[in-house]
């Protein structure tokens, strides 16, 4: 049976490459005229508490009027995205998001075929715990991909070969996704009633070709005010970020 090209990417092959990007880190970025002021959150919160969901697909922590806007485009699977996830967050959450100055919104890119159902899985616990879970992920990076590694070929194709529904459970068994997620609130069944939620398959699937369309060929990429980076590393983007805060 043969899916749309962009479904077929989500089950199997890659609409982009997890890669660390050439560059001196320089971009569209804009000093303001004065050193923008940090702003202060809601009454009894952080601004790093203040995580909506995006109408692009993405999830967004901090203040949603910050002036400076910060999009990244990531894999779960991807390596120098898990390596910005273990050097950037910390000092990009405290420097900046926390002062009201600048938000993250982070977009969820399949590189692999692993990456539609954790992302489908992701979606499927909401907003609020979605920061704190995707550190967790990155944190079990290796130990997910090489489920993957280790599997036999048979099966692999086996599993590529399976209508969507029952190729991210699969996957979803094999990566032992329903024990992670599991053991964070999130029960077998309601995992796979997200996993077989087709609305849910053709957004995200609507996402990644929107996403291409944008210019994201390779992940990270980081979007500063609209305008695509060339960082693809904490210690090329945070001066960005400085000289865009003032």
């Amino acid at each position: 049976m043969k899916y749309p090209v962009a479904l077929a990417a989500l089950i199997a092959l890659s609409v982009a490459g997890c890669s660390k990007k050439a560059g001196d880190g320089a971009g569209g970025v804009t000093a303001p005229a004065t050193p923008i002021a940090a702003v202060p959150p809601p009454a009894g919160k952080q601004w790093t508490d203040v995580v909506t969901q995006t109408p692009e697909g993405g999830y967004r922590m901090g203040n949603p009027n910050a002036p400076v806007k910060l999009i990244e485009y990531a894999s779960f699977t991807c390596p120098h995205c898990q390596l910005f996830a273990k050097t950037g967050v910390d000092p990009l959450k405290k420097k900046y998001v926390s002062t009201g100055r600048v938000s993250w919104e982070f977009r969820s890119v399949m590189i692999h075929g692993q990456d539609a159902p954790i992302t489908l899985l992701m979606n499927c616990r909401g907003a609020e715990p979605f920061f704190t879970l995707s550190e967790q992920l990155y944190a079990n990076q290796e130990a997910i991909v090489q489920k993957f590694v280790a599997a036999p070929k048979a099966e692999l194709e086996r599993i590529a070969s399976l209508p969507p529904v029952d190729n991210f459970k699969a996957q979803a068994e094999l990566g032992g996704l329903y024990s992670f997620f599991g053991a964070r609130g999130l029960p077998r069944a309601q995992a796979e009633a997200c996993l077989a939620n087709q609305k849910a398959v053709d957004q995200l699937t609507a996402w990644q070709t929107k996403y291409q369309e944008d210019g994201v060929s390779s992940t990270p990429t980081f979007f500063i005010n609209g305008e695509q980076q060339t960082a693809a590393e904490w210690e090329q983007l945070e001066p960005l970020l400085a000289q865009a805060v003032g």
